[in-house]
């Protein structure tokens, strides 16, 4: 398995790499993003946990690279020259499912430089090639697959194997000859999340993710994630239930969560927090955060938004949140119909939606809802009740922002299963599943969805909604973050395009 001689871990260079993909349809949304999208939004995300991995690494000893070419709009000739000269032992790549044939070409091309001088070792980690791991060693030149989401804790395994021939831990795939080999199904269970460091964020160039997100209003701001990945972690459609079972999900501790902010606030001056977790830790946990929130008086310093699911959090500790300093709160709305939410698997009921809305408002929070069209069972008529529903709760001033996308059925996901048993697929060719247009035979054309979004869009832009978005305004950050907010709407719009 090993493919250096033992070497001590300084001399062992390590690349986290985000190669440049050039396309007409915008920028990659690759890092942090469980729903891949091509944007022309401008926005970048920061990727916590390849963070944790490269902090991790080097804590360890290890020479590591922050290679976002994405992030930092480099052209492929300028990124790969800068690689050339940098010669990396070990170059790692987050895919997934729309990139993978990008990043197999890229592999290909890192191999072909290859050398008596310099002969790297690639990584491939992230959803896709957890679903499917025989795929990219049979169709590229990788050495090493990660399978799994823990790619901090595993990276310094094969790290570790690489320089010192540790055994190499369940999870990997790899090729010995012309065979493929595995060490078997990932487990996260014993990776303890309190154990890591607090994350790095001069050695991530967290400057590049720090100003361009629509979920920032004060800045700078910065994401975290306090639990791996989401308690639930059996929604159909979710890509991160590959990586992140939820029978397996962890959170780190109430002290080690808040340290990590004291550290954001006291040495990066952020403003603004978001939880990236798929679902923030609730119960007695979340109780516990929101004390330690006010007592260290971080609620003064900070605002603070995550991820959060309807009916999870009783009325009372939305106010606790809401004096805690937390500000957006993003739920997984997806549909109106009580069918598709039972089909999905979402474990939730239509009625939750309104009820939590309500209470998240009357507290001064302010939600935003993610809500997917291109369900292969909804009838027009179930379409139009989501899209009716969405407009109707706008009207109303219950929602104040949205995301509004295609289903694609991710390769591991149930639905993927499903679909591809029931011959719904209309395409296995995996550029064409970046959201942009339906892969799935539906009752209505696939041309249509792209329409129905955009109409989405724009029929929440009311006089009331324009109204209550100005009357939000309290300082000159909530105009600048309403105009720019605006600007990228209509560049969102440019996303479901024709």
């Amino acid at each position: 398995m090993s493919k250096t001689a033992s070497i001590s871990a300084a001399k062992f260079s390590i690349a986290i790499s985000y190669p440049p993909i050039p396309s007409p349809k915008g920028s990659p949304l690759l890092t942090q993003n469980r729903q891949f999208q091509w944007t022309n939004t401008g926005n970048h995300i920061y990727p916590v946990i390849p963070a944790s991995a490269a902090t991790l690494l080097s804590k360890s000893g290890y020479q590591v690279y922050w290679d976002d070419a994405i992030s930092t709009n480099l052209t492929p000739s300028v990124w790969f020259n800068q690689l050339l000269r940098r010669r990396p032992n070990l170059i790692v790549i987050e895919t997934k499912t729309p990139v993978v044939k990008y990043h197999w070409q890229i592999i290909k091309k890192i191999k072909n430089h290859s050398s008596a001088h310099w002969s790297p070792i690639v990584v491939l980690m992230g959803d896709h090639v957890t679903a499917m791991p025989k795929e990219s060693l049979q169709n590229s030149p990788v050495d090493y697959v990660l399978t799994g989401g823990d790619y901090d804790f595993m990276l310094q395994n094969l790290c570790d194997h690489l320089t010192h021939k540790t055994k190499l831990e369940p999870g990997f795939w790899y090729r010995s000859g012309k065979t493929i080999l595995t060490t078997g199904q990932f487990s996260l269970v014993h990776h303890q999340l309190d154990s890591l460091p607090i994350i790095d964020r001069e050695l991530t160039q967290w400057q590049l993710y720090a100003y361009h997100n629509n979920n920032y209003r004060y800045l700078p701001g910065a994401y975290i994630m306090s639990g791996r990945d989401c308690w639930w972690g059996k929604c159909a459609f979710c890509s991160w239930t590959t990586l992140y079972p939820g029978s397996q999900f962890r959170c780190f501790s109430v002290d080690r969560t808040v340290a990590e902010i004291t550290n954001l606030v006291d040495n990066f001056h952020v403003r603004e927090i978001f939880d990236d977790s798929g679902t923030l830790p609730v119960g007695q946990w979340l109780d516990d955060f929101c004390h330690r929130l006010i007592s260290t008086g971080l609620n003064k310093k900070i605002r603070f938004s995550c991820n959060l699911r309807f009916g999870s959090v009783t009325a009372n500790q939305y106010q606790l949140m809401a004096k805690a300093g937390f500000r957006l709160i993003l739920y997984g709305f997806e549909s109106a119909n009580q069918t598709t939410l039972d089909r999905i698997n979402k474990n939730n009921r239509v009625e939750n939606a309104e009820k939590d809305l309500k209470l998240a408002k009357r507290v001064g929070l302010q939600p935003h809802v993610t809500i997917m069209l291109g369900y292969p069972w909804e009838t027009t008529a179930e379409i139009n009740n989501t899209l009716y529903t969405a407009k109707s709760l706008f009207r109303q001033g219950l929602i104040d922002s949205m995301q509004a996308t295609i289903v694609i059925p991710y390769p591991g996901t149930p639905l993927f299963s499903d679909c591809k048993k029931q011959h719904l697929l209309l395409s296995t060719n995996w550029n064409d599943y970046d959201m942009r247009h339906p892969v799935i035979k539906t009752q209505l054309n696939p041309a249509e969805y792209p329409r129905l979004v955009q109409q989405l869009f724009k029929g929440i832009i009311t006089p009331k909604f324009m109204l209550n978005q100005v009357l939000s305004i309290r300082s000159f950050e909530d105009f600048q973050h309403l105009l720019k907010y605006t600007y990228k709407f209509f560049q969102k719009l440019k996303d479901f395009s024709s």
